[in-house]
């Protein structure tokens, strides 16, 4: 029986997305193998994890400026020397787990596990292959942390990977996969079926607008933008998806029902539909997660960006912009202006949904566990 834990960390939802899509995909594609799926920062201390984890939410939603200032101090100097340490110390309750267990393998999803593990292999405590899955677009150099500890790094994108190597990381080391991705994204949805069920029209573009974000950033830009959208002449209908945001989700209603756009405007507070309605989908309007970015390129969908963290969802903006898949609206931007000119010219809409379907890598998951595994 062949033993592989999982480690993430809840700073936000990709990690653990990752980290289910790649259990998921060993389940069900090999024999014999006793999987652990764990949290590391709840495992090596609950109190730490339930007050940096409410920190990062806090500080990405009231002060996302100074989270980019952290997330970029926190590469180098006085911070990344404090996390470093910090992680070190917490490896030691990780030990434990590991000594228990005896895994052949750990996958670590967050830059958090990747570092306790290497080090703990550094100190001759762990014999496991170490494998490191990156869940955005651009590197960090907690990730990279004791590298020559870690035997496999996991990147979105081959220029990702190059990135990689100029910091010294052997390009055998390196594989860019994609980020994990649900099967469930591979899958093929009946189109008229899906819109029926969800009350839309075949008649129409539709646009799948995430509004609440997993921290409801944005909220005054966000509601402008979605505004526009509603009060947009370009034949478009929208299932806006609010996620935990209840004040957005009225806010939303109350536009949607003074408009009156009931008919072609549909508001959900949650739904586990996402691929389906990725699917049926000509636009997705987000912001740039890790996660929904590889979701969406997955999907062949051109990218509307709206109100990404500073620090790795900037990045992530950045990527796509440069990649031309997506249009990131900033804060003083002509939002009617944008959609006009977009909605108008089919071949632009039809140029980004291509450019979006040949830099997505839908087999993501498959292919790092293939690697993995054998």
């Amino acid at each position: 029986m062949r033993k592989v834990i999982i480690f993430y960390a809840s700073y936000g939802g990709g990690h653990l997305s990752a980290a289910r899509s790649i259990k998921e995909n060993i389940e069900t594609n090999y024999k014999d193998v006793d999987i652990k799926l764990i949290d590391c920062m709840e495992y090596v201390n609950k109190v730490v994890n339930k007050v940096t984890t409410k920190a990062y939410s806090e500080m990405a939603k009231k002060a996302p400026r100074t989270w980019g200032k952290v997330y970029w101090k926190s590469q180098k100097g006085p911070l990344a020397h404090i996390s470093n340490a910090s992680n070190k110390v917490m490896s030691i309750k990780l030990n434990r787990l590991l000594k228990e267990f005896e895994p052949e393998l750990v996958i670590s999803t967050h830059p958090f596990s990747s570092q306790m593990c290497a080090y703990l292999k550094k100190l001759g405590k762990l014999n496991a292959k170490i494998a490191t899955v990156m869940t955005d677009y651009a590197p960090h150099d907690q990730w990279l942390e004791l590298n020559q500890y870690v035997d496999y790094y996991f990147v979105s994108h081959e220029g990702m990977k190059k990135q990689l190597h100029e910091k010294g990381i052997p390009n055998e080391k390196i594989f860019a996969t994609g980020i994990p991705l649900s099967n469930k994204f591979l899958l093929k949805y009946d189109k008229a079926k899906t819109l029926e069920n969800f009350g839309l029209s075949p008649d129409r573009k539709t646009v799948l607008f995430f509004g609440g974000g997993e921290f409801g950033l944005g909220k005054t830009q966000t509601f402008k933008i979605f505004k526009s959208f509603v009060e947009s002449n370009n034949n478009i209908q929208i299932v806006a998806i609010s996620g935990k945001n209840v004040k957005m989700k009225e806010n939303f209603e109350h536009l949607v029902a003074e408009l009156d756009k009931q008919k072609y405007v549909k508001i959900l507070e949650y739904t586990d539909k996402v691929p389906e309605l990725m699917s049926i989908s000509d636009l997705v309007v987000t912001k740039p997660g890790g996660l929904t970015t590889t979701e969406s390129l997955a999907s062949g969908l051109p990218i509307v960006v709206i109100n990404p963290i500073p620090g790795q969802e900037e990045e992530n903006a950045e990527y796509l912009e440069k990649n031309k898949v997506a249009i990131w609206i900033r804060k003083n931007d002509n939002v009617e202006e944008i959609l006009n000119d977009l909605f108008s010219n089919p071949t632009k809409m039809r140029e980004m949904k291509i450019r979006a379907r040949l830099l997505s890598k839908k087999n993501s998951t498959k292919d790092i566990c293939k690697i993995l595994l054998g």
